[in-house]
């Protein structure tokens, strides 16, 4: 087997957090009291997502691809730079074996919208929900997270060669 045939990407990405209505997660609207600071909408798990598909394939980071000096970038929704991302990835004859992703939240309590969120972030990697698993957890109140200042979000991808 070629080491080129798979690859393994780790992301991450944090944000800021403040009082609002309500946050882009995995690429849907979270109703909830807080939203992200950001440069674009701030979905800090496709962000995450993002980083770890643009690793795993030798491309760099999200930062290097949608700065947040341009512009252009402002507000932008995350979905749509996934949708990128995913472009450059099928370009180069990679697709994505599997993903695990956790979020790190205090707030917002998640557990009623995990399956959209799955099938969302599903649904921009062009795979089926069982090729992606969605986490949650809290920081019991610890650091910046736990003090409801901060979210954030890893995510480990695994890539195949198709040609």
């Amino acid at each position: 087997m070629s080491h080129d045939t798979w690859r393994i990407g780790h992301g991450f990405d944090v944000h800021r957090i403040e009082t609002g209505e309500g946050m882009k997660l995995g690429g849907i609207h979270v109703d909830c009291d807080y939203r992200i600071i950001a440069h674009s909408d701030g979905d800090v798990l496709l962000h995450a997502i993002c980083d770890a598909l643009l690793g795993a394939a030798g491309l760099g980071d999200i930062g290097e691809h949608f700065p947040d000096t341009d512009a252009s970038f402002a507000g932008a929704d995350s979905a749509q730079l996934t949708t990128e991302v995913m472009g450059l990835l099928e370009q180069r004859g990679w697709r994505v074996g599997n993903l695990d992703c956790t979020l790190v939240a205090q707030v917002p309590r998640v557990s009623g919208v995990k399956a959209q969120i799955r099938q969302r972030v599903a649904e921009l990697l062009t795979v089926s929900t069982e090729q992606v698993n969605f986490k949650a957890t809290t920081t019991e109140h610890l650091g910046p997270v736990g003090r409801k200042e901060g979210i954030e979000a890893h995510a480990v991808v695994l890539l195949y060669r198709t040609s």
